[in-house]
């Protein structure tokens, strides 16, 4: 069953809280994350992206980037200030983007959790991007970032959730650049123990968000534990950060595709994907529901749907829309045989809308696009209790966590 834990977080000052924190590190480059961070000498990207303070950097995972990282973080703690409460806490995590709103338990997770699938996973990870953070998590000796889990709602969980927001005040309310409204408070220590007793239920939680995070801290365990002679297990290095999200609260937008080069003309093209999908022409650039996809070329959007042809594999993973499109068109038709490594193919969050995917088709520099359907909660759950894995890009959560707001340092 699983683990959640109090933690001291490390935090800013409430006045420039708006101001340390900072989108999650892997959804800008660097060119992006400088951008940001530009006339802002506390966001948190000069920890979690420190290389954009390194002149002529030829290499981005160099020690010297970590070392930048570890001085940045410790210039922050003195000047922000960044402080670690006394007490340790289960906090409360609300996220308003428009009318949507979702609301999670900010805490520690069990590392043993997550090796041992407790804690489920749905996507497979990159040895770079784990090294990279493992690096990040070593030298810093700080969690810099949570994931994102979920799990099924738990009545008793959500009457405290509610109930803290109502009676007390927040420790953080403002609005980020992008207009995502984001508020945290703290669990009252009477109420600590029915989250971590009602957790200790539950079967399973699952990673929506942050697999690479989640694979540095167990990697970051390891080493921290075969240095540390008198290991004992409850080192705070045996735990990572994670904010927990009850299921229907969840919203997934859709992961969109464009194709760079068709290596074909477009009648050819057409006449190819009629072996697999009826299509017409379109006033909408969303599809319908599930079993259709939305195709945009030559300023027009077309309606596609799978034919008698298109018969999915037995692998839950295999039902998704994303694994039609990839198993019958990009693969069979445009060659692109894996999308992970596939320099012809890129991948366009739902955040971006359908108009990005217009303007990358119009000005040529991209053929053709294709808009998803999104993929669903039970779709994550069904895929990752099966121990599957889903196929690469097939979710966009939104809104995203910031990253500065709570610390956790092993």
């Amino acid at each position: 069953m699983a683990v959640i834990r109090l933690f001291r977080a490390v935090r800013p000052n409430e006045k420039v809280a708006h101001l340390v924190a900072s989108v999650p590190y892997d959804v800008v480059n660097r060119e992006e994350a400088a951008e940001l961070a530009k006339g802002n000498p506390l966001s948190f990207l000069r920890v979690t992206r420190s290389e954009i303070e390194i002149r002529d950097l030829k290499d981005v995972y160099s020690p010297e980037v970590y070392q930048k990282a570890k001085s940045n973080f410790e210039r922050l703690k003195a000047e922000a200030p960044l402080v670690q409460d006394t007490d340790p806490h289960l906090y409360i995590y609300k996220l308003t983007m428009g009318s949507h709103s979702q609301v999670g338990v900010a805490a520690t997770f069990s590392v043993e959790d997550y090796d041992n699938d407790v804690i489920k996973k749905h996507e497979k990870t990159r040895k770079v991007k784990e090294d990279d953070r493992t690096n990040h998590i070593v030298t810093t000796e700080a969690q810099t970032g949570p994931v994102f889990l979920t799990y099924k709602a738990v009545a008793e969980i959500d009457k405290v959730v509610n109930e803290t927001m109502k009676k007390s005040s927040p420790l953080y309310d403002f609005t980020s650049t992008d207009g995502i409204k984001h508020q945290v408070w703290i669990v009252p220590n009477d109420h600590t123990n029915t989250i971590v007793n009602e957790i200790a239920k539950v079967k399973n939680l699952y990673i929506a968000d942050g697999h690479h995070r989640a694979a540095s801290a167990s990697r970051a365990q390891k080493v921290k534990k075969e240095q540390n002679g008198n290991h004992k297990g409850d080192e705070e290095y045996n735990y990572f950060i994670a904010v927990l999200f009850p299921a229907d609260q969840l919203k997934i937008m859709p992961y969109n595709r464009v194709v760079f080069d068709l290596k074909m003309n477009k009648d050819e093209f057409l006449s190819k994907i009629k072996n697999n999908f009826s299509f017409e022409e379109t006033g909408s650039p969303n599809p319908p529901s599930q079993k259709t996809f939305c195709m945009y070329m030559d300023k027009k959007w077309y309606l596609l749907k799978p034919g008698e042809n298109v018969k999915p594999g037995k692998a839950v993973g295999d039902k998704l829309d994303v694994s039609t499109l990839q198993n019958f068109l990009l693969h069979p038709i445009l060659g692109i045989e894996d999308p992970r490594t596939d320099t012809n193919v890129d991948f366009i969050g739902g955040i971006r809308g359908t108009a990005e995917l217009e303007k990358l088709v119009n000005s040529g520099k991209a053929s053709v696009a294709f808009s998803m359907y999104p993929v669903s909660v039970d779709d994550l759950i069904n895929i990752s209790d099966v121990g599957e894995t889903m196929p690469p890009k097939s979710t966009w959560f939104e809104p995203k966590l910031r990253d500065g707001l709570l610390v956790h340092v092993i």
